[in-house]
């Protein structure tokens, strides 16, 4: 009978769990929750520093399904990789996400980041150890 081998994951990774008990999702509000008001980050950016670089749309379902979760997790901050607010329908209303984002101090013209290159985040290089 083979035995399972445990997962080495990369100790750069915010959330330190064993392989049985591993979430990509719990990964992913780990990084969102350390982004600084006033600054936003993309959905690639995030799936990068996980280690999972094609997974962008993966970083996009776990932001919507943390609606309730605790400690809250800024998912107005994550946009797409132009600085669009890609993920805003998933607010409780359609403008939820930019008023979120005005709270924040970052501007929006059109669903679009305002300066996006010069207020962007990558977890990459803040978190870098």
């Amino acid at each position: 009978m083979a035995t399972k081998k445990a997962v080495n994951k990369p100790d750069r990774l915010p959330v330190q769990q064993t392989a049985k008990t591993y979430s990509f999702f719990d990964d992913v509000y780990a990084v969102v929750r350390k982004i600084p008001k006033g600054r936003v980050t993309s959905y690639g950016a995030i799936a990068a520093f996980l280690g999972t670089k094609l997974s962008a749309r993966m970083v996009g379902w776990a932001m919507n399904a943390e609606h309730g979760t605790k400690p809250k997790v800024p998912a107005q901050r994550v946009v797409n990789r132009n600085g669009m607010l890609s993920g805003r329908h998933h607010f409780e209303t359609p403008s939820a996400m930019e008023e979120l984002l005005k709270k924040d101090g970052v501007i929006v013209k059109n669903d679009m980041i305002v300066d996006f290159k010069k207020i962007f985040w990558d977890p990459a290089i803040e978190l870098a150890l």
